[in-house]
Formats: C-alpha cells, structure tokens, sequence
C-alpha cells in the first residue's frame, strides 16, 4: 500500500466505524467548552462531565466565575486533578475574557493560547469544536496512534500534529481527530492492546510495532 492509499484506509475505516462524533465532554458554550477541556488535562472526560455540572450551576460564564474565589472553584473541581493550577487558570481567564474580550471566548487560536492555563491543544479543541473552524488538536491516543500507523514519527506531539495536517485533508480534521480518539479507545488503547482486535494497525501499522507485539504474544 502507498502512503496515500494507506491513509484512504485510515479515513474510510473511521467513518465507517464512527459516523458520528459527539464531542465527548458536556457543554453548552464556547466558554463551557473551553474550560471543560481545561479540566480534562491528566483526567477522563467521564470525570470531567460529573463534576462541570456542579461548577456550572454556579458559574457557567466568565461573570459568576470572578466572583467565586480560586479556593471556592478548587473545592469544587478537586476531584479531576490539578486543582490548585487548573483552578487559577479558569479564574484568570475568566477575568481576562471580560477585561479583553466583552465576556466572550475569541475564535482566535493566538488569543486563546495567550489565556492561563491554555495551552496549545486546548485552543486546538476549542477552535475545531466550539467554532468549526479547522484544527487538529492531538491528545495521548492520537499521538500513540499515528505512530502505530506508521504516519508519524511520535518524536513529539508538535511533530504528530504537523503529519496529520500534512497528511489528512483539511475538511475533514474536526471530525477525524474525535474518530481517531474514539478508536484509540476502543480498538488501540496503550494498555491491554490486542492486535488481533485492531484492524487499522493490522492492516497498516508499523511493522516494528506490529513485530514487537508478535514476539511478546510467541
């Protein structure tokens, strides 16, 4: 197979397995969205959706965030980790989304990164999710995937990400990247893989990787 041939695949075999593709974590904003995902770093997303209701029913906008204190919004979001950074974070952006920006998430990758506690990925997610403007946000499964795919070096996710803008066509990255999520999941996850039951790997996969976990089964 070429390596267009061999992406074709990737394409074809994730929208066949996922068609559709809820954004995995419960929002109802571009404000909610951001810092959801801001929550999720080091955490699941299951966690994330049991604890953004209770800080939500008492801020679900940058104006009620400034008025609970850092220690009041670490109380309540303790539970996904990270609380004392994660916590100044959705505090200071709140406050920087009214001083700078009417109250309101911009649809601006430079100006979400400048916001605390935004790193490139989140901007990322934000940007393909609450505005459909294209990105290609890469979080631990779809580095580890386009590796095993032998479509990235998976020196870096820097280095992931820049393969999988080059490679896949740019109308398609906000509803790849959550269908390459969803089957690193379900069929590719970093524990307890099991090649037989992978057949993107199977079919395309590195054969180092695919070599190795052949051995390790022998």
């Amino acid at each position: 197979m070429t390596k267009a041939e061999k992406v074709q695949f990737v394409i074809n075999t994730l929208e066949d397995l996922y068609p559709e593709t809820p954004i995995p974590l419960d929002h109802k904003d571009p404000y909610t969205l951001l810092i959801a995902v801001l929550m999720s770093a080091q955490s699941t997303d299951a966690r994330v959706n049991t604890i953004t209701p209770l800080l939500f029913e008492k801020a679900d906008n940058p104006y009620d965030m400034v008025k609970l204190s850092v220690d009041e919004i670490r109380d309540i979001i303790k539970p996904v980790g990270l609380s004392p950074m994660k916590s100044k974070g959705i505090y200071g952006l709140s406050k920087i989304l009214i001083e700078k920006h009417n109250g309101e998430v911009p649809a601006d990758m430079e100006a979400l990164e400048a916001l605390p506690a935004v790193g490139h990925k989140t901007a990322s997610v934000v940007m393909s999710q609450a505005f459909d403007i294209p990105a290609f946000p890469v979080d631990t499964h779809i580095h580890r995937l386009m590796y095993r795919w032998n479509l990235s070096n998976g020196k870096n996710v820097v280095q992931t990400e820049k393969d999988a803008k080059r490679l896949f066509p740019e109308e398609l990255w906000n509803k790849l990247h959550l269908q390459i999520i969803y089957y690193g999941r379900e069929y590719s996850p970093a524990r307890g893989w099991k090649l037989e039951n992978d057949i993107i790997t199977r079919t395309v996969g590195r054969k180092s990787v695919i070599d190795d976990y052949l051995q390790k089964k022998a």
